[in-house]
């Protein structure tokens, strides 16, 4: 059966950072739990996200689903005909549903019995019938305490939508989620670049954005942001402190990490008289015509 990479991207204006990765997880999971329920197989699914999209790329998909053959089990024999063998109205109703007569049914022979039975073959679904519901579906299950509602329209969201894009290969699924029509095109960098970009097949999707200054790979952005923050402390003999959230809400605020290095006068090290004075003698009144100012041996300052 034929594969093709499926790609899935919803663009956004900037999308919380403490809320970026569970988001992304979410949406993942989302899509995934669909396409495994729907019997759709694939060699990988990767998800992506920066502040200004969640994306999931799907590897080696199938086209279509496989056909299926349902069995829907009828009424029991002793119950679907009386003693002149005549269908009675339950079985008669059962066959009509459907779409065959009594006659045509067939018969499923159990231990605790017979029954008639009915043999349907139901057609797989192609991958760009199914998509947009999932999508759809996927984006409603996010866990989002507050959305929001933009422009003249009532669709929520955690944050307004610009583009959405769902591609098979190089086919643009059709289809819409959020008010936004599928494309081919995402967004670049804010900054670094202008206008869309136009996709020519869903691999090209982490390529493509790396032209346009987006590392679409949320932990290969955060690898680049601690090897960055390792050579800039190497060059300048210095010990970096990294505070894991610190870290993950960095990653979730950029799309194109640059680690930059400033300095401030070391006047600013030196404390104030004031406060030394409040060190020496913690319990003196400040100001004698307002006790507001009168500080406690509990304050420390640092």
């Amino acid at each position: 059966m034929t594969t093709e990479t499926l790609l899935i991207e919803l663009g956004t204006e900037e999308l919380p950072p403490k809320s970026l990765k569970t988001l992304a997880t979410a949406f993942f999971d989302n899509i995934k739990n669909q396409l495994d329920s729907g019997d759709l197989s694939y060699s990988d699914i990767k998800w992506f996200a920066t502040p200004r999209r969640l994306a999931v790329q799907v590897f080696d998909l199938v086209a279509k689903q496989q056909d299926k053959i349902v069995e829907k089990r009828g009424p029991a024999v002793n119950v679907a005909f009386d003693e002149q063998g005549k269908a009675s109205k339950a079985a008669e109703g059962w066959a009509r549903s459907n779409g065959i007569t009594v006659e045509q049914a067939e018969r499923l022979i159990t231990p605790k019995g017979e029954w008639l039975l009915y043999k349907a073959t139901v057609a797989g679904k192609a991958i760009s019938e199914l998509v947009p519901d999932m999508v759809s579906s996927a984006l409603h299950k996010l866990p989002i305490a507050k959305p929001m509602r933009w422009g003249a329209e009532r669709t929520q969201f955690i944050r307004p939508v610009h583009t959405l894009t769902m591609m098979y290969g190089d086919k643009i699924i059709e289809g819409a989620a959020l008010g936004v029509i599928s494309s081919n095109q995402v967004q670049g960098h804010r900054f670094h670049h202008q206008g869309l970009i136009t996709l020519s097949h869903a691999n090209d999707y982490q390529a493509e954005l790396l032209k346009a200054y987006v590392e679409v790979d949320y932990q290969a952005r955060q690898d680049k942001i601690v090897a960055q923050i390792k050579q800039v402390t190497k060059d300048i003999s210095a010990v970096a402190l990294i505070d894991e959230d610190l870290l993950e809400e960095v990653t979730s605020l950029v799309e194109w990490p640059v680690t930059l290095v400033g300095t401030f006068d070391a006047d600013f090290l030196n404390v104030p008289r004031a406060i030394n004075l409040l060190n020496e003698r913690p319990s003196k009144i400040l100001s004698s015509n307002d006790n507001r100012w009168r500080v406690s041996k509990q304050v420390y300052f640092c």
